[in-house]
């Protein structure tokens, strides 16, 4: 029997944002492969584990892929972990994944800490729905045609940024995607941590007078939907109906159809359609 990859979540920053089960994984496995062995051995030896560690980063990773996947083959188990946060989330381990799953070996998500989840519970932006984008290209020119294709997307849209790197992703951003709210958020979990919300305008002027250092997440609004035509309450009313006739659907249910079909709220939809039925009802 082969044994199990386990892809394991890690602290983002503050060592105590870890799962009891990810301590239990890691503490239980055969090889831990790791971006850094220096950052996991930092984790480890705060929890007083000890296990055989192996790199595993973007500069050996195919490599070091075929060499892992003969371990699990063998039945050893084998936990990947980044430097901090989710794995294959703008980390290595995109081939070392595709091969276990081709190979029909076991894999295992264990969850935990993220700086997108992290970010976005405290940005104070719509993130019901939201794209994570990751790092943006480092060229200018690839890097604007990427806010070009983004700059239609409906949803708050996170990205990764490296300080040396945020000035100039901001001036584009500005200039692309216009005057949108946005959060910076830097070093979180950690002692340093903060968030600035602004516009895109107001964040590119003060990274540009004061760099910024460390971890950086940056949550865009998404772009404004232009608002159809109003509606009529009549037409909405009747809209219902016909749903619920035709589908089977519960009003509630019909009525929240509605509202994502004209593009107005779900309060709107409601209210039309008391109103036509206590209407409907006087008559």
């Amino acid at each position: 029997m082969p044994g199990t990859l386990y892809i394991v979540a890690t602290p983002i920053g503050n060592l105590e944002d870890i799962t009891l089960r990810a301590l239990r994984i890691l503490r239980e496995v055969d090889l831990i492969a790791c971006e850094d062995t220096r950052q996991t051995l930092k984790l480890l030896h705060h929890y007083g584990l000890r296990r055989p560690l192996v790199s595993y980063h973007e500069h050996n990773e195919r490599k070091r892929a075929e060499q892992l996947i003969a371990r699990l083959k063998e039945g050893q188990n084998v936990a990947l972990v980044s430097d901090a946060g989710a794995p294959l989330l703008s980390d290595p381990g995109e081939v070392l994944l595709r091969r276990a799953i081709a190979e029909g070996i076991p894999v295992v998500p264990i969850p935990g800490p993220s700086a997108v989840t992290t970010a976005a519970m405290a940005a104070g932006l719509p993130v019901d729905r939201f794209l994570f984008v990751g790092f943006l290209p480092a060229r200018r020119g690839p890097r604007r045609a990427e806010l070009e294709r983004l700059k239609t997307i409906p949803y708050t849209l996170i990205f990764f940024e490296a300080p040396h790197r945020l000035a100039e992703t901001l001036a584009d951003m500005r200039e692309i995607l216009g005057a949108r709210p946005a959060v910076l958020a830097r070093e979180l979990t950690k002692v340093h941590e903060t968030f600035e919300r602004a516009t895109l305008a107001e964040l590119a002027a003060r990274v540009s007078a004061v760099p910024v250092k460390g971890e950086i997440v940056l949550l865009v609004a998404g772009a404004e939907t232009p608002r159809p035509a109003d509606v009529e309450a009549t037409a909405l009313a009747e809209r219902v109906k016909a749903v619920m006739s035709a589908t089977g659907l519960d009003a509630k249910t019909a009525m929240r159809r509605v509202a994502e079909e004209y593009g107005v709220s779900r309060r709107e939809v409601y209210r039309a359609y008391v109103i036509h039925r206590q209407e409907a009802d006087d008559a």
